[in-house]
């Protein structure tokens, strides 16, 4: 490696062996390797989860009672990091892993954002008293700085889990004013940049919702849904569920 000055008088590192394209370089995969579905109460999703082959569904919820599936149950941060551990150890042995419903891993990561907090100096001394003090508590909501550092650090430990990763979320229908009318957006339940966070880490969110008796689900991000998609196959698409359109490598 030589080192050489920048114009600005630094010095800069480079690689001598180092070549950059010349043509394109070709896409390495095309389905997605992280992606969050969602929609509204009792759609099935936890169903049709159990029908995507060699995926452990990781039940924070104690939605998949009703459920033949790979699955099991985990009621705490503690239980999560003791199941990633053991699907580590075997040598990941699932091709797909779904976290149902991120909308609890995020009210888990707010007891992991105070024990962050209380390891810094301004947070020593924060509920010394163990009160139960939310960190969400802090004033001018500094406290959510704390839960999105939380809730990151988990969805990275979450996303070496599988080749794919597939996070469940509920569905919250809010009111926005649009050209001076309201009108009801569909919306992943999360907290703001929490949600951000979400969407920026998957390359599809799915909204899912029931057309007579089948399964639908769009990565059309229209006005009035959140969803969308990086891959090319499901750009704009609106399709019944199933997993060998979404997954096509």
């Amino acid at each position: 490696m030589d080192v050489k000055s920048g114009a600005c008088g630094m010095k800069t590192n480079y690689m001598e062996t180092m070549e950059l394209p010349k043509v394109k370089v070709m896409a390495s995969r095309k389905s997605p390797k992280n992606m969050v579905i969602y929609g509204p109460p009792k759609i099935g999703k936890t169903t049709v989860l159990s029908q995507l082959d060699n995926c452990l569904i990781i039940d924070l919820e104690d939605g998949s009672d009703m459920v033949d599936a790979l699955k099991v149950k985990a009621n705490s941060l503690a239980d999560l990091q003791a199941i990633g551990s053991e699907i580590m150890k075997q040598g990941r042995p699932y091709k797909y892993v779904a976290i149902d419903t991120i909308s609890k891993l995020e009210e888990w990561c707010e007891l992991h954002a105070k024990a962050i907090y209380q390891k810094t100096p301004m947070g020593k001394n924060f509920d010394v008293k163990k009160e139960g003090l939310s960190v969400l508590s802090l004033p001018n909501g500094a406290g959510y700085l704390y839960l999105r550092m939380a809730y990151k650090e988990w969805i990275d430990k979450l996303n070496k889990l599988a080749d794919h990763i597939i996070l469940v979320g509920h569905l919250k229908d809010k009111m926005l004013e649009k050209k001076g009318k309201e009108v009801a957006v569909k919306d992943l339940d999360l907290t703001g940049k929490i949600k951000q966070i979400t969407c920026a880490n998957a390359d599809a969110v799915g909204y899912i919702y029931r057309e007579g008796e089948e399964t639908m689900i769009s990565f059309n991000s229209m006005e009035d849904v959140t969803a969308g998609s990086r891959c090319a196959h499901l750009k704009g698409a609106t399709m019944p569920l199933a997993w060998d359109q979404i997954f096509i490598d």
